[in-house]
């Protein structure tokens, strides 16, 4: 198991004690998201299957009972000294009732090899929830980071329009000092209007982000969302350890195992129902009828039963197997598409962290650049365009760097999905 503390994203600001972390929201979702609620119900559909099948190995108790109602009584006809006669066998109206029990002594394995099957299909149900387990962690890791971006995103907008706002001061500054034309007033406002539209396009994206969030959540769509700035870091492991984690952690390959073995043991069980099936029946039988010296009985009985030629069994479980053939390939395919998410999320974060470490050499940079640019237009040394052209650039570089962050926190997400373990 990887280690579970976590890493503060660079350049973030501090969180209060209030605010939701991932884990958090996982725990949430899990208990309230009404796609695992679904995969639940699957999963203790199995369990009842399981026990079902188990209950084959019980005895059968039936009880019944009726009434019988006959127009004329039940006679039997016979000759004695040449001359017909009859005599009454059973009474015209009477009730019988029973008791009986029935236990499978041996069935050449037909029973133990369902209940093998059933076992099989509910650790592939089981594996199926974790599947969607995994899903639902990685919808809400992408929703969670994508909140975290858009947030710095208006972060970013809002520094750029407060940037244009500084300059516009300059600007009319210069102007009523005669040092500039109209047309860098003229052309200041316009690119802090444009700025202001921008943060308008970039609050909606926020809003929309948060809004999503909530939805996966069972939240009301516009419940108020703070999150922590803290992700699970990236796993130290080399990529062929990561691609032997995979292969062992996926449970996606492991509902295609127990689906190949549930077909298998069908088979079995199919086949076996060819083979004897002996049962021991018992029980008590009572029949009303007073001609009868022994109206209650016990009776025991061993049963075989054995089905010498069936046409269809033969066909249906080599159609089984068929189907279990089908179901390997699936693994084999499967395999391949894990093996290369890995590599995917491997090659991802390599590049992620490359442009951190560019990112983080540029934004101090881009800062400065501003800043002298500013200072040589207000001393008149240089033009609007040039100041528009660094503010441009600041707000580019600090881009960069929040989508350098949030994508290298992500590869880092999907890279524990790739892998099977969050």
């Amino acid at each position: 198991m990887w280690r579970t503390n976590f890493l503060l994203l660079s350049l973030c600001l501090v969180t209060t004690v209030q605010a939701e972390t991932l884990d958090d929201a996982w725990t949430a979702a899990l208990n309230a998201n009404h796609q695992m609620k679904a995969a639940q119900a699957n999963t203790e559909v199995s369990q009842e299957q399981l026990q079902a099948t188990e209950g084959q190995n019980l005895p059968d108790l039936n009880v019944g009972t009726g009434y019988t109602q006959y127009n004329e009584t039940p006679s039997a006809k016979t000759s004695i000294e040449g001359k017909s006669a009859q005599f009454a066998m059973q009474q015209m109206g009477s009730v019988r009732a029973q008791a009986i029990a029935s236990l499978p002594i041996y069935t050449s394995g037909r029973i133990t090899h369902n209940i093998n099957a059933a076992q099989a299909t509910l650790d592939a149900t089981q594996a199926n929830e974790h599947v969607a387990e995994l899903n639902l962690k990685m919808q809400i890791a992408d929703s969670y980071i994508a909140v975290l971006r858009a947030e710095d995103g208006v972060n970013v907008v809002q520094s750029h329009v407060q940037s244009l706002e500084n300059h516009q001061k300059d600007v009319k500054n210069l102007f009523e000092q005669g040092i500039v034309a109209k047309n860098d007033v003229l052309a200041a406002d316009v690119e802090l209007l444009n700025a202001q539209q921008l943060l308008l396009q970039a609050a909606n994206v926020y809003d929309n982000t948060k809004a999503r969030y909530n939805q996966l959540l069972t939240r009301p769509l516009t419940a108020k969302v703070e999150l922590a700035k803290q992700v699970p870091e990236l796993p130290k492991m080399t990529l062929d350890n990561l691609n032997q984690s995979a292969l062992n952690q996926r449970p996606e390959l492991l509902v295609l195992n127990e689906q190949i073995e549930a077909l298998h043991e069908q088979t079995k069980a199919m086949k076996a129902g060819l083979m004897p099936q002996v049962a021991l029946n018992g029980g008590y039988q009572y029949q009303q009828n007073r001609y009868q010296a022994y109206e209650g009985l016990w009776q025991a009985n061993v049963g075989v039963d054995w089905k010498i030629f069936d046409g269809s069994t033969n066909h249906k479980g080599e159609a089984l197997e068929k189907q279990a053939l089908a179901l390997k390939e699936q693994h084999e395919e499967l395999s391949g598409q894990i093996l290369l998410q890995v590599r995917q999320a491997w090659l991802d974060s390599q590049e992620t962290q490359q442009r951190l470490q560019v990112a983080k050499q540029t934004i101090v940079q881009a800062d400065e650049n501003l800043k002298v640019t500013t200072d040589r237009y207000q001393q008149g040394l240089a033009t609007h365009t040039e100041v528009i052209q660094a503010e441009d650039l600041r707000t580019k570089t600090h881009n960069n760097w929040n989508n350098a962050n949030y994508d290298f926190a992500l590869t880092g997400l999907r890279m524990r999905r790739a892998v099977g373990n969050f």
